[in-house]
């Protein structure tokens, strides 16, 4: 398991607002993040299907580790 990811340099990190799908409040979600919780309810908020490294990055299983990258796998 690497201890950074080799695909993701922090300086080209972006943002987006999104809505709850509960109570509509915006919550922002970084461009490493695949959910947040709403800080106002409580309910998991994803953004929308993109491409993840899990997708296209022959060292993802290794690089997240096997739990982990399943469960990604199985949420895509």
């Amino acid at each position: 398991m690497y201890n950074k990811c080799p695909g993701q340099d922090m300086r080209n990190l972006r943002v987006s607002l999104h809505k709850c799908p509960n109570c509509g409040t915006e919550v922002e979600i970084f461009s490493d993040e695949l959910k947040v919780k709403c800080h106002n309810c409580g309910q998991n908020v994803y953004r929308e299907k993109t491409p993840s490294c899990i997708e296209w990055c022959s060292s993802a299983r290794q690089c997240l580790g096997e739990e982990r990258w399943k469960e990604l796998k199985d949420e895509g």
